[in-house]
């Protein structure tokens, strides 16, 4: 048996639920990059949507689909994302993370995970767990998570973050109605400080300190679109590039930058 192919790490902007159906500038880029992609073993997501107290990652063989949104056409609720789970990978998580990650069943995939995994990995054949969110932790712990789930890159594991550099869905959903598109002068900016940020030497220490600066406050009403991101950076090292394969706005304040951290190797 040859050895696994070294995996990148990816962070991608998911926007609205909407991209899963919908044929337009963020689908298809999405499955332009897929095509980019090596076949991982597996792929853990870290989802926006899956907040909770604790560290958990799942375990089930088939993991349901979740449809955690409301206000959306049928033929959004009528998505399945029928990818396989990897248990026994789960538990081996579990089990190297000195008690940090446990697992469970009752969480499946949710529209963070598999609204993009439908554009990268459309078969649905490649095995999915999603790791949550721990809402009690700081913006340095969930990159020293990322960092402790690193090694998995080598045993052909994917880890991908999803959610939105800049969110905030008050202004988006003002600004969608009113039929205004500009993007406003503070989302740029913190766009643009955390592009500047993961380009850094120390790209852990320099995205934690753009969350503080002004901007971010207005970028992120609440933090958990943010938080995918830490668990990337932490799981990126020295030796990768870092390379913007999807950049943009939606909805005028919905930052649609994707983020590859990928080393000569993968």
């Amino acid at each position: 048996m040859s050895a696994p192919t070294r995996q990148p790490v990816l962070f991608i902007g998911h926007g609205s639920p909407m991209n899963a159906i919908e044929q337009n500038r963020w689908s298809d880029a999405l499955r332009a990059l897929g095509t980019r992609l090596s076949r991982p073993a597996a792929v853990l997501v870290v989802s926006a949507h899956w907040l909770v107290p604790g560290s958990w990652v799942t375990a089930q063989a088939a993991p349901g689909t979740i449809h955690d949104f409301g206000g959306f056409p049928p033929e959004l609720f009528a998505v399945r994302y029928p990818a396989p789970g990897a248990p026994a990978l789960a538990e081996s998580i579990a089990q190297a993370s000195a008690g940090r990650i446990r697992t469970t069943t009752e969480w499946g995939l949710d529209h963070g995970c598999w609204s993009v995994l439908r554009h990268l990995f459309p078969q649905a054949d490649v095995p999915v767990l999603q790791l949550s969110l721990d809402e009690r932790a700081t913006l340095a712990q969930h990159a020293e998570l990322g960092a402790s789930l690193a090694a998995l890159r080598d045993q052909g594991v994917l880890i991908l973050g999803s959610g939105n550099i800049v969110h905030n869905l008050g202004h988006a959903f003002r600004a969608w109605r009113a039929g205004d598109t500009a993007t406003p002068d503070w989302a740029g900016r913190f766009d643009r400080a955390v592009a500047t940020a993961l380009q850094s030497a120390d790209r852990v220490a320099a995205t934690i300190a753009a969350a503080q600066q002004p901007d971010a406050a207005q970028s992120h009403p609440t933090p958990e679109h943010f938080l995918p991101l830490l668990y990337a950076v932490g799981a990126s090292d020295a030796r990768d590039r870092v390379e913007f394969p999807i950049e943009g706005f939606d909805m005028g304040s919905l930052s649609m930058r994707s983020v590859c951290f990928r080393s000569g190797a993968d």
